[in-house]
């Protein structure tokens, strides 16, 4: 069924931090194969399904852009900024999960290039994912692992 609203409504998208608990820690990223920010560094994630759970989405998102299947994620926090996506105002809701070591990833979908980088040494980051990587770095002692 196609629904119309006399008003505008947000896009809801996830993105997932999947982090290495080595030294020095390592997080995976994807490089952006369209635009905006087209070939720049991001989480991987993308667009919730109309009839899609939010966690099989970033389950979904991770498989496709990646090739890295994890049966669970937790959820962290939840991204809105106006303007934090020049596409519209777009909700992201953040997942993670922390792992031993890093996991084989292959760019698939929309994802032009895949790899692990040191949290030290982090690319430019496409729309506001330094700072999702920042926080959840400063916050990763209070959640579960």
């Amino acid at each position: 069924m196609t629904y119309s609203y006399k008003y505008p409504r947000p896009m809801v998208t996830v993105d997932i931090i999947l982090l290495t608990n080595t030294t020095p820690e390592r997080v995976l990223l994807i490089q952006r194969k369209n635009n905006p920010f087209r070939n720049n560094w991001a989480l991987p994630g993308g667009f919730v399904e109309m009839e899609e759970e939010l966690e099989e989405a970033a389950i979904r998102e991770l498989q496709e852009e990646t090739g890295i299947e994890i049966p669970q994620l937790h959820q962290f926090k939840t991204y809105g900024t106006v303007n934090r996506d020049p596409r519209g105002r777009t909700i992201s809701i953040i997942y993670y999960k922390c792992i031993e070591s890093e996991y084989k990833a292959v760019a698939n979908d929309d994802a032009g290039d895949a790899g692990w980088y040191s949290v030290d040494n982090l690319p430019d980051l496409a729309f506001d994912h330094k700072k999702i990587i920042e926080d959840f770095l400063n916050h990763r002692n209070h959640l579960p692992l």
